[in-house]
């Protein structure tokens, strides 16, 4: 009876260990929340305007430029897959994974080739355990993206996308990550970013007409110019995205941890009380036991 009493002491001081560490990382996410939302907010006012500008270029000319025409055939695909570095989110890099999985499924259906980009430690690892090929992957900022980060898996893909089928290069190019819409909600999302499909959600109202341009110079000069900052653009969008999406997720997985816990230490502390209930009788018992033979 002392070794189940022992037992279940040792399972209450790990549980509530463990309570700590998850109780510390439900706080620190939460902090970290705040100002992932700010930077999601704070990158709208420049998204917006540069993407007014190219639905401008885009739509007010009818010359044809390599990012937003669209091939005849498509014949090989990029896949940019956002994940996290790091576990404890739940099911939040599972999700993502699991819609990049689709999407890939439905390119190769198609008869197309797929090239695959990661980023996140989450994504490598799915990748490196099934033994599956990938271009290229970014890894140590998904919840604190920084631009340069940004820059760089924009002008890889723009590279590849410039590159001819024959030589390894991509004819469309799709981004995969986690849109967040509420503390409680986030959404795995695809968007094509090339060719160019020009998507403003956060105009504040559909009537709103795009200003008119005269361009300076040239127009091609105009897109060679824009297209890629928005690329750029739309790439970190994402990633803020995806790591707001990620903390959130991680603050949720870890608060449902530490209720766990809390249930465990309780269940424990029960099931110990009632150990050393039986132990205490079981002592008593042989107690009166023992004074009764000594009366005979």
């Amino acid at each position: 009876m002392g070794a189940q009493l022992r037992v279940y002491r040792q399972k209450i001081n790990s549980t509530k260990s463990m309570r700590k560490l998850f109780k510390a990382m439900e706080l620190i996410a939460a902090s970290r929340i705040t100002k992932a939302r700010s930077r999601v907010a704070a990158s709208l006012p420049y998204a917006n305007a540069i993407t007014r500008a190219v639905s401008a270029v885009a739509s007010q000319t009818e010359i044809e430029h390599p990012l937003t025409t669209e091939p005849e055939q498509v014949r090989r695909a990029a896949i940019v897959l956002l994940t996290s570095d790091r576990g404890q989110a739940g099911a939040y890099s599972t999700n993502v994974i699991k819609q990049a999985e689709q999407l890939n499924e439905l390119l190769h259906g198609e008869g197309k080739d797929v090239k695959t980009y990661l980023v996140g430690n989450k994504a490598q690892l799915y990748y490196n355990f099934r033994n599956r090929p990938f271009e290229r992957s970014w890894l140590g900022d998904t919840d604190a993206p920084v631009f340069e980060t940004a820059q760089e898996i924009g002008q890889t893909l723009l590279d590849a996308f410039a590159t001819e089928y024959e030589e390894g290069g991509v004819d469309e190019i799709h981004i995969v990550y986690t849109r967040f819409q509420s503390m409680v909600t986030q959404v795995p999302t695809v968007i094509r970013l090339l060719p160019l499909e020009v998507v403003e959600e956060e105009v504040t109202s559909s009537s709103e007409m795009l200003p008119l341009y005269d361009f300076e110079p040239e127009t091609e000069q105009v897109l060679d110019a824009l297209l890629p900052r928005y690329i750029e653009s739309r790439i970190f969008a994402a990633m803020l995205q995806a790591a707001a999406s990620e903390l959130a997720a991680r603050q949720k997985a870890m608060k449902a941890a530490t209720d766990n816990a809390d249930d465990l230490v309780e269940k424990y502390t029960r099931l110990s009380n009632t150990a050393r209930q039986a132990e205490i009788t079981q002592e008593l018992s042989e107690i009166v036991a023992g004074a009764d033979s000594l009366g005979a």
